[in-house]
This record gives structure tokens, C-alpha cells and sequence, in this order.
């Protein structure tokens, strides 16, 4: 009951909302493997005589995202590094299709978007992957044009506030008056140097206590709560 009043404080003058991509509106892998993406990009290292970019553990690492950071240090704003986050987005596009709804996420949206609230995406995925989600979904025109993704600027990626701050500016909106939705420690960690308030969503207990130990006050195994609320609203 506590976190019920706090959510309702949290969304109660909630005028923007920042949705993070890959979590809170959907599970973008759900049927083409991240893992198997991120052994595509590896592989593909090898195949290019440069396997020596990557230690051991980050060959087999289960993340696509730790194999692009992993180059990008070692060979910072490159073309190669151009060319591995092409091969990211190819690959988060494929998933696109088998990509799983977050429950109560489309409702959640229209519902928000009904009541006033203008939307965006802040996210690390390619910006062309989140259009060609929710266009799948027929939510595009609830976030039209403020979907903010990864640029080649990798150093600009979640935790840095980057993507937040661009989509504040465009809709003109002030930090205290948003909220950013996110289920990683990295957009708990934006939010803050944004000045944005967070609402955390954990799709899986260990998801949960990452946010907890992060500092986040308000985290939620479901969105339900917070469609629920905006619909006792008169």
C-alpha cells in the first residue's frame, strides 16, 4: 500500500513521460537471442582478423552491448566501431518481429497519451529499431518524433543523460515536470543527472534488485498499477 501511494504521487503532476525501450514497452528479444546476437558480432570480429579486441569473457559475453562498448574503447569512434553498431541495429531489427509486448505497456501508452501526457523514447537501442517496433503496433503516432536511440556516439549512451536531455529540449518540458520509466540501474543513473523522477520496472526479481540496490525508491513488477491509476482519474 505504501508504494501505491507513492506511485500515485510519483505520476500524480506528470505532465512527459520517458519510456526506456527494451523492458518497460517490450522484451525486444523474446524470440530472436541476444546471446546469438551477441555471438553473431564477435564472430564477426573474427572473421575480420581483429578477435584481439575482445577478452575472453567478452567473446562469449551474452550482451551485444558489451561486445560494441568493448571495441568502441579499444577503438574509439572508428569506422569499425560505425560498422558493428550497423550490424546491431540489422540484428535488433530482425528481433523486431518475435519482439514480446510488456503487459499493460500499449494500453498504458494510449492511456497516457489520451489523458495529455506527451511521450518519448530514451533508449540505448537504435532509434530505427523502437520506430519500426511501434509502428508494428500502431503506437507511433503516441511518441512521434521524440523516439531518442543509440547514435555512433557510444560514449553518449545511458548512463549519460544524452538521450533524456534531448528529448526534454524537443518537448519543451522541465525535469521535475517528466518521468522516466526504466529497468536498468544505467536509466535509474540518467534519470538522476537529468534531474528526472523514475519509476522503475522490473520484468524479473534479479531485474528488481539491481534497481533496489541502485537506490531506486519506486520500482514495479507490472505497469498495471500505474494504468490502473490513470484510469480512477476523473
Amino acid at each position: 500500500m505504501e508504494e501505491i501511494g507513492q506511485l500515485r504521487e510519483l505520476i500524480g503532476t506528470v505532465r512527459c513521460v520517458l519510456f526506456d525501450f527494451d523492458g518497460p514497452v517490450c522484451r525486444l528479444f523474446a524470440g530472436h537471442s541476444a546471446e546469438a546476437v551477441a555471438q553473431d558480432l564477435a564472430e564477426w570480429l573474427e572473421g575480420q582478423g581483429l578477435q584481439g579486441l575482445l577478452t575472453e569473457e567478452e567473446r562469449v559475453h551474452p550482451d551485444p552491448m558489451v561486445v560494441l562498448h568493448a571495441v568502441n574503447r579499444r577503438r574509439p569512434r572508428s569506422d569499425l566501431v560505425a560498422e558493428l553498431e550497423e550490424r546491431l541495429t540489422r540484428q535488433e531489427l530482425k528481433a523486431v518481429v518475435s519482439a514480446w509486448p510488456t503487459a499493460y505497456a500499449d494500453p498504458l501508452i494510449r492511456t497516457w497519451t489520451a489523458r495529455g501526457a506527451r511521450l518519448a523514447i530514451a533508449t540505448n537501442n537504435s532509434a530505427r529499431t523502437a520506430v519500426s517496433y511501434l509502428d508494428d503496433r500502431h503506437l507511433t503516432g503516441c511518441f512521434a518524433p521524440n523516439v531518442y536511440g543509440r547514435t555512433r556516439d557510444l560514449h553518449r549512451l545511458k548512463p549519460d543523460p544524452h538521450c533524456l536531455n534531448r528529448a526534454l529540449s524537443a518537448m519543451g518540458a522541465s525535469p521535475p515536470s517528466a518521468l522516466m520509466i526504466g529497468d536498468t540501474p544505467s536509466d535509474l543513473e540518467a534519470a538522476r543527472q537529468a534531474g528526472v523522477p523514475f519509476l522503475g520496472y522490473a520484468g524479473s526479481s534479479h531485474q528488481e534488485k539491481a534497481l533496489r540496490e541502485a537506490g531506486a525508491e519506486c520500482v514495479l513488477t507490472s505497469l498495471e498499477p500505474v494504468l490502473r491509476i490513470l484510469r480512477e482519474r476523473p
